[in-house]
């Protein structure tokens, strides 16, 4: 039959645009840094520009098998990451299926392997493992024991592809004994290439003579000797003369591991992809993780990534972005009842604890009661539950500890809490959280002053003091915020005295320029001087007050700014902070560094007019609702001296301490 002249035609126009098309980019590649790189600016700089080269790269599993069921969802997680980088394809090092057993489970578990890394889109080769081959049972051991299983589900024992400038070699490890026929890789004499594999291998070399890289991949990593003899020195010989043969690759240790460079030939060693793993030290190859090999012209780079670090940022849409942030800024546990504390400082009491989920997409949760004081007793130690949006629970926990003395090893019960946002394929943990539990302080001691004077020190790292939304009693109207400081250094952003967030009133020291701010009618109104700095290293009082019209800012007594404000003060749920400012979760944030005396907030405006002579040491009356003298620690708390008895928690390491 002869060819229509129409289409000769039109394979020649097909042909010519390829051929011309090809030379397009033979010429693109040849270009000089000044063609390549265009710009409407001028600049000094020259940025380099990238080698105009091809290159791939692929990625290798570890071991799946020897570790808890849960390893298949590791497996599976492996998968998802890789899906988002796209390889040109990946290899395994073996140990597939958890195997040791006979032909029905091991169907069961190759089904099970083969369907998650099916999950993969792009091709993917098996190595084959121990676990793979060896069988267990009653009755007679089959000779070949699982080789021929594997071979009809998997693929050959040993096998060699081509893939772009690279060979791809998979080679069986685990042969066993060629006069018994016993498979240990314990054994030395077990663990010997068998003629056949070798020669088959020594072909292969030969026809991949001409690649750029050639790379190995088996189960054992035989040129560890010991175990496993002298046989790998014959085979290190045979790639070592074939002079392309970059890097080995075997598994079975379960944590990584690197042999070095011999003879141009890097070997590695992976740890686990789903397989048994203790994983208490990942920074040393303790991990689940995959390696990930960039393969260029005259060189190699490998990389090891941990399951799961791996984003698809396809999946971080605003909607994730806005429901994840919010829940963490607004999901806090609630407490139905503050815990009793007897005269001897015990408790037997059941607290309920109310979860809310308050986003558009289910979470899962888990809340726990803990302290680092083991005399408490909490009854269940923890919950997990899922929520649906808009959901909420009560749970129960009982809290009991027998009475006793606040001694050095009293500590207070926090309330821990971790969420885990449920998206459209996507989960994503946030931080771990802890809050004090509310404790009822009513028959809190008052400690004897000190002798000296005494303060409170604060690191600027993470030391406060908190006192819940609750106990602090300021309803809104006129109110005065006073104390007494003394910085070690002036930071950018730090807070002195703070119920901010968009709500509430705060000190703020940055940069050394005192400010005060109240929220009122949902904006901030500030009174911050000008040309004006705090010293270091110097005691100073600083009294912030809101009189319904007016917010006056005083230092040492004098007024330095004003502002002319009014409205209704936002409140929010937040605690006060004492040496930081807070964030919308409720912790600490712009700590501030040294020292903090005489605390005072009171329900009315104490301070009008130009100036007034500041106390040193203040008194309480009917309108205090919060005096700190810092006279001393009364177990976790700092005493709260006003008719209130807020009697706020040391936390981050805050500490009273006598004055320098």
């Amino acid at each position: 039959m002869r060819t229509p002249r129409w289409m000769l035609s039109g394979l020649v126009l097909l042909v010519g645009g390829a051929l011309a098309a090809a030379h397009d980019d033979e010429q693109e590649r040849g270009r000089t840094p000044a063609q390549r790189f265009l710009t409407s600016r001028l600049s000094e700089v020259d940025l380099p520009l990238p080698e105009e080269e091809d290159a791939f790269f692929f990625a290798i599993f570890g071991d799946r098998t020897g570790g808890p069921r849960e390893g298949i969802e590791v497996l599976a997680q492996a998968v998802r990451d890789v899906n988002v980088l796209e390889p040109d394809l990946v290899m395994t090092v073996g140990d597939l299926v958890e195997g040791y057993n006979q032909t029905p489970l091991w169907l069961e578990q190759m089904r099970e392997f083969k369907g998650t890394m099916n999950g993969l889109t792009m091709p993917w080769f098996p190595v084959v493992g121990n676990h793979d081959i060896y069988w267990r049972g009653p009755g007679e051991r089959p000779p070949e024991e699982h080789e021929a299983d594997y071979e009809t589900h998997f693929g050959p024992l040993w096998y060699a592809f081509r893939h772009k400038s690279a060979w791809f070699v998979a080679l069986y490890s685990d042969e066993g004994n060629p006069e018994t026929g016993e498979r240990n890789f314990n054994k030395p004499e077990c663990q010997r290439m068998s003629p056949e594999q070798f020669a088959w291998l020594e072909e292969t070399l030969e026809r991949a003579r001409g690649a750029e890289h050639v790379f190995l991949f088996l189960h054992h990593p035989r040129w560890l000797g010991g175990q496993y003899g002298d046989d790998w020195e014959r085979v290190h010989s045979l790639l070592a003369r074939a002079g392309n043969v970059s890097a080995v690759f075997a598994g079975h240790i379960h944590h990584i591991r690197y042999d070095g460079e011999r003879d141009g030939i890097e070997y590695f060693t992976l740890a686990t992809t789903g397989g048994v793993q203790q994983g208490d030290i990942p920074g040393a190859g303790y991990l689940h993780h995959y390696n990930l090999v960039t393969v260029r012209k005259d060189r190699i780079a490998v990389g090891s990534v941990p399951v799961g670090a791996v984003m698809d940022p396809r999946r971080i849409t605003g909607e994730v972005s806005q429901e994840t942030r919010r829940l963490a800024n607004e999901m806090r546990p609630r407490l139905s009842d503050a815990l009793e504390l007897d005269d001897y400082l015990g408790a037997d009491q059941v607290l309920q604890l109310g979860l809310a989920n308050p986003i558009g997409r289910p979470i899962e949760v888990t809340a726990s009661l803990k302290s680092g004081d083991p005399r408490w007793v909490f009854e269940p130690e923890h919950r997990h539950l899922t929520l649906q949006p808009g959901g909420s629970v009560e749970l129960d926990f009982r809290v009991a500890r027998a009475g006793g003395v606040l001694d050095a090893a009293w500590r207070l019960p926090e309330v821990e809490w971790q969420a885990d946002y449920l998206g459209e394929g996507l989960r994503v943990s946030l931080p771990r959280r802890t809050m004090p539990l509310a404790v009822s302080t009513s028959s809190l001691p008052e400690p004897p002053r000190r002798w000296d004077e005494s303060v409170l020190a604060v690191d600027g790292r993470a030391g406060h003091l908190r006192i819940e939304h609750d106990d602090l009693n300021l309803p809104d109207g006129p109110f005065t915020v006073e104390g007494w400081l003394r910085a070690r250094e002036f930071r950018s952003r730090q807070g002195f005295i703070n119920k901010t967030e968009t709500s509430g009133f705060g000190f703020f020291l940055n940069d050394a320029v005192p400010a005060f701010y109240v929220h009122l009618d949902d904006a901030y109104a500030v009174a911050r001087p000008e040309g004006l700095r705090l010293g270091a290293d110097s005691w100073h009082h600083l009294a912030g007050v809101f009189d319904g019209s007016q917010l006056r800012l005083y230092l040492d007594g004098t007024l330095v700014a004003s502002a002319e404000a009014g409205g209704e003060r936002t409140r929010r749920g937040l605690p006060l902070l004492v040496g930081a400012d807070v964030d919308g979760a409720g912790q600490a944030t712009s700590c501030f560094p040294g020292e903090i005396d005489e605390v005072r907030i009171s329900r009315l405006a104490r301070y009008s007019g130009a100036s007034f002579e500041p106390q040193r040491r203040f008194e309480s009356d009917e309108q205090t609702c919060l005096l700190l003298h810092m006279d001393a620690d009364v177990g976790p708390w700092v005493f709260d001296s006003s008719p209130e008895g807020a009697h706020p928690l040391r936390a981050g390491g805050a500490r009273v301490v006598g004055a320098r």
